[in-house]
């Protein structure tokens, strides 16, 4: 547990004011992780702003869900926020076939804070140049070609079998325990292609230890500029993503979620902020509740077919 920002005298609550106390933002993954890294972050100017103290809980297991599920107990009081992510608001809930919380119902979004692409990488032996290149190596052919993701059900997986779907190609799957065993393995020609968060990948991509050839979001990262998306090599539908966003737990005061919306916006808008998250290929984004709760309920809607298809349900 870190704490960030220093203790200030509180001030006395009213309506739209900050939470009373100190505020604990809970982590759900492990410390040094993209999650993290962004969490530390945002907090760290955050906590500038308010004067309060904000302090980072780790709480890892299950994916994410153990930290989500901790938030969406916790008193509505705003002293415990959440930095969700697509897979403790997405993928886990649409998997498990009895999910440990509703991720619309068992919190109250509070604001984006950041988006990561994805990234569709090949490992010197596939010959291809881009998406189209490969697309047509696949189908030439058929069961040659697998792909490798940090794991079953994150989103670099869930990627890779967009792909599929969108591509028309066949690839088995080979889950890794994490994005640097399969980053290996990719580098040493185990496997010819990867789907990797972006974050992740850059350093790889900017030694030329491993050749991107495009990005899942719709438009082009500023990281790297020059790397193509994948929709605009042919897959004009394809978008996957990894996001971090502050969840509440359920119940919060609306006055409160709004100041709290109010002041994270302010911390992204930050000069500072946003070149040091673009130096970790995320993009700074600013929502407002209302705007948060749409996308969830859009990426729901997406994803829930993809999952399906994949036999993605675990037990």
């Amino acid at each position: 547990m870190a704490t960030v920002g220093l203790a200030t005298p509180l001030r006395a609550q009213g309506p739209g004011d900050l939470p009373k106390g100190l505020i604990t933002l809970v982590v759900p993954f492990a410390a040094g992780g993209a999650t993290d890294v962004v969490s530390r972050l945002v907090a760290r100017k955050l906590s500038e702003q308010i004067g309060q103290s904000i302090v980072i809980e780790n709480v890892t297991g299950a994916g994410g869900v153990v930290g989500a599920a901790r938030v969406a107990r916790a008193a509505p009081d705003g002293t415990s926020l959440l930095m969700g992510t697509i897979s403790t608001h997405t993928i886990n809930p649409l998997m498990a076939r009895q999910p440990p919380y509703d991720p619309v119902k068992d919190f109250t979004p509070i604001s984006m804070v950041a988006i990561v692409p994805n990234v569709l990488l090949v490992s010197a032996q596939v010959k291809a140049k881009n998406v189209g290149e490969l697309i047509a190596l696949i189908r030439a052919e058929p069961g040659k070609f697998s792909y490798g993701s940090s794991g079953v059900g994150t989103p670099p997986n869930l990627s890779g079998e967009l792909f599929k779907v969108q591509a028309k190609v066949q690839m088995e799957h080979i889950p890794y325990r994490g994005g640097a065993p399969a980053m290996n393995d990719l580098i040493g020609g185990q496997i010819p292609i990867l789907f990797d968060v972006l974050s992740g990948a850059a350093p790889f991509i900017k030694s030329g230890a491993a050749r991107a050839i495009g990005v899942t979001t719709k438009t082009r990262s500023p990281s790297f500029p020059d790397l193509p998306t994948i929709a605009e090599q042919g897959l004009p539908d394809f978008e996957t993503y990894t996001w971090n966003a502050v969840f509440g737990p359920p119940g919060l005061p609306p006055d409160m979620t709004e100041r709290l919306s109010t002041e994270l916006r302010k911390a992204v808008a930050d000069p500072e902020i946003q070149r040091r998250l673009r130096d970790l290929s995320a993009d700074p984004v600013q929502s407002t509740p209302r705007q948060l709760a749409a996308q969830l309920r859009q990426e729901l809607v997406k994803w829930q077919p993809i999952i399906e298809a994949a036999g993605l349900k675990l037990q």
